[in-house]
Order: structure tokens, then sequence, then C-alpha cells
């Protein structure tokens, strides 16, 4: 249960990494308001499954969730490179993120 909780912290990391962009500095009400729930309750989630999971595997895995989304939503919303090193290198660190949970008790 504790994956599943860190899954969902994960996918609410990249959904405030991505807000952020659309707060356009915090000068938007709505985006910032959004930004700010999903970022509290990311963190909140963390610490949940950080009840049961060691400290430097949820943290890492959680980290590799966000920096992987948020790559391929900033290749989808806002045209960044999707070249082939760029890729290859987010493959990595998917790799590191699954070798983790396999490697973790």
């Amino acid at each position: 249960m504790a994956w599943l909780v860190l899954f969902a912290a994960g996918l609410l990391e990249i959904g405030w990494a991505v807000g952020l962009k659309y707060t356009e500095g915090f000068t938007r009400p709505w985006p910032t308001l959004v930004t700010g729930a999903a970022i509290i309750a990311s963190f909140a989630l963390l610490g949940v499954a950080l009840r049961v999971l060691p400290l430097g595997t949820a943290y890492a895995v959680w980290t590799g969730i966000g920096a992987v989304g948020t790559v391929l939503f900033g290749i989808l919303l806002f045209g960044e490179s999707a070249d082939v090193p760029r890729l290859i290198c987010v493959g990595l660190i998917v790799v590191g993120v699954v070798g983790l949970k396999l490697v973790t008790p």
C-alpha cells in the first residue's frame, strides 16, 4: 500500500511542477491555488509512505516519478525537446526508479 501512496505522491509532484509553469511566477491566483494544493497533498502522501518505506528509496522514487513525468509533460504541453539523448537520460531515471523498487523490501 505504501508504494501506491508513493506513486500517487509522485503523480501530484508532476501536477505541481507543471502547475508552476501556469502560475506565471505566482501572479495567476487559480493556478497558484491549485499548484499549492498539489504541493501540500504530494508532501503529505510522501510523509505517509515514509512511515513504511526507507527514506532514501522513497525520496528517490518520488523525485524520479516527478522528473520523468515533468519531462514528458514538458514535451507534450510546451514543445520542449524530445531528442534521443534527452530521452535516453529520462529512460535511465526510469531504470533507477524501477531498480529501487525491486531491491527494496
